[in-house]
């Protein structure tokens, strides 16, 4: 796994603040600029274990308490049968992370994940290609990633990735274009992102759950970038799916009979397959976009020309 060792990438951390350089410290960074808070002794940003835990707390919805009790979740304890009927491979995210690989420059591109305490389905590729060195965060530690941030404010400096993997993320952040911002700026000039957002979902992770999009608003939140492939991830069969779960939850009060319906049930997935392209789009449990940073944007005429859907 070509996961960057954390002092291979520590001259890239600066502060979620202002920017600025880190000085490490025995327990934890604090900025170098003079007039930042963040630079005061005791304000710096700790340590949560060995992962540093680079956070404006101030400007977050992160709780600077509760960081070090955070871990992230691990769904390979499920039986390797039961993992593939609740959550079959990825299939979409597989072939469009393969364009993204083949498509990154040079002998040691850099790749971003933001949100990465797991490897997401599919783009496990990322993790196996040995060209690529792979930076990841989350708000949780995680094996898989070298420190802990905020994709608001994201501690690294401008132009610095040769591409972003954001998948199932941004339905968790509450100000998804202030995270594309983020994302767009530090991305060199042509640089990639992948990014999978959910439409017709139900809410997951409780109270840190947001956001949902429609093709066209997927579309227009990447508006500064230049589409190279986008659609359906999963269609309306798992959409009926997701809804028959969910459902079954609220009748029961139990989140076991959801599940155990969507493990009889879980033959309507293949009712995705026979969906066209524009009613899979517009009846879609997650999208998917894989775009190339430009500076340009899409006009409000040019994203309701897009549309692409059924109606």
């Amino acid at each position: 796994m070509p996961l960057a060792h954390l002092d291979g990438i520590r001259h890239l951390l600066v502060c979620p603040r202002c920017r600025s350089a880190l000085a490490a410290e025995p327990d934890g960074f604090r900025c170098t600029a003079p007039g930042c808070p963040r630079a005061r002794p005791g304000d710096g940003f700790p340590l949560a274990g060995r992962w540093p835990v680079l956070v404006d707390f101030e400007r977050s919805v992160v709780d600077r308490d509760a960081v070090p009790a955070r871990t992230a979740g691990n769904t390979e304890r499920l039986p390797a049968p039961l993992r593939r009927v609740l959550k079959p491979p990825n299939r979409v995210a597989a072939r469009t992370i393969d364009l993204l690989l083949r498509a990154l420059p040079g002998p040691a591109p850099r790749l971003l994940v933001v949100g990465g305490a797991t490897v997401g389905n599919g783009v496990d590729a990322v993790y196996r290609d040995p060209r690529v060195e792979v930076i990841a965060f989350d708000i949780a530690t995680s094996p898989v990633t070298q420190f802990v941030a905020d994709a608001h404010h994201i501690p690294l400096p401008a132009g610095c990735v040769d591409a972003v993997l954001v998948q199932a993320v941004l339905e968790h952040v509450l100000d998804p274009p202030l995270v594309v911002a983020e994302i767009h700026r530090v991305l060199r000039d042509g640089g990639l992102v992948y990014a999978e957002t959910p439409f017709l979902q139900q809410v997951h992770a409780g109270a840190h759950d947001f956001t949902r999009y429609t093709a066209s608003g997927h579309r227009y939140l990447f508006r500064r970038f230049e589409e190279l492939a986008a659609g359906a991830v999963a269609g309306p069969g798992t959409q009926l799916l997701w809804s028959l779960d969910h459902t079954v939850r609220a009748l029961t009060r139990s989140p076991a009979a959801g599940r155990a319906t969507r493990t009889l049930l879980c033959w309507l997935r293949a009712l995705d397959r026979l969906a066209p392209p524009g009613f899979a789009e517009d009846d879609a449990s997650a999208l998917y976009f894989l775009g190339r940073r430009r500076e340009r944007e899409m006009t409000a005429a040019e994203i309701v020309r897009y549309y692409r859907g059924a109606q």
